[in-house]
């Protein structure tokens, strides 16, 4: 059998680069800590099994308003907590702190958040009594994962608002300091770099510390100043072409 499969070039070569790949695997699994893919062959009472569980599932009549449960649920939790989040906040760390002071066992603020809205939510619903734990606990995972991609945004746009807004009020102070960095640049044989880059780096560094900045990765902070710096180009330009000569942060010395 080996031999016929050698045989055949292509088949050969195939066999050895999927060998390759899973070697690949176990070893990048083995390095992160993870157990080895594991492959469980069904036998055929298995397969009888699933397949008339899988029947039973698809084929609930209740599984169409079950659905919808879960929906309306999932999509009302999210929607509460994008716009109550703040005062969810305030509720859940008065809460815990009301029993730090009876001495009761301390419990994570997160934990009351949305274990409150949950509350609340399957309140306010008409229907709920086909929703198991598993449905609740799938759609609080999912609320988590929209609230923080909904707080990156809202860090990612802010800073970059506010890199603008810092270069706008100290386009002079930061023309200066460019220009100085270049000067210096220059001196120790490196390349000018584009003033915008610098004054927008510089920027960063004096509202870093005033701008939460907590969800946003490495990457994000410099797709922020990327933004920021081809904001502040494309005003300067606007504002030539408009022939105004007023002080703009497009127009820092050279």
């Amino acid at each position: 059998m080996q031999r016929n499969r050698r045989s055949d070039p292509e088949i050969y070569q195939s066999e050895l680069g999927a060998n390759a790949t899973a070697r690949r695997l176990k070893r990048s699994l083995s390095r992160a800590g993870l157990p080895p893919k594991l492959l469980h062959a069904a036998t055929a009472a298995e397969r009888r099994a699933n397949a008339r569980k899988a029947d039973a599932y698809f084929n609930d009549p209740s599984r169409p308003e079950h659905v919808r449960q879960f929906t309306v649920f999932a999509e009302s939790l999210t929607d509460h907590m994008l716009k109550n989040g703040a005062r969810m906040h305030e509720f859940a760390e008065a809460y815990v702190e009301t029993r730090v002071r009876m001495g009761l066992p301390p419990v994570l603020t997160e934990f009351i958040i949305y274990a409150r809205a949950v509350e609340i939510v399957a309140e306010g619903m008409r229907r709920v009594d086909l929703l198991t734990g598993r449905d609740v606990a799938a759609a609080v995972r999912s609320t988590k994962a929209e609230v923080r991609r909904n707080e990156r945004q809202r860090q990612f746009d802010r800073l970059v608002k506010t890199i603008v807004a810092q270069v706008h009020r100290n386009s002079a102070r930061f023309g200066v300091d460019a220009k100085m960095e270049n000067q210096t640049r220059v001196r120790r044989g490196k390349p000018r770099e584009v003033v915008e880059s610098l004054v927008v780096r510089l920027a960063i560094q004096e509202v870093g510390q005033r701008v939460p900045t907590g969800s946003l990765s490495i990457a994000d902070v410099g797709n922020a100043a990327r933004i920021a710096r081809l904001h502040l180009v494309t005003s300067s330009q606007a504002r030539r072409n408009a022939g105004d000569d007023r002080i703009c942060p497009g127009r820092f010395g050279r």
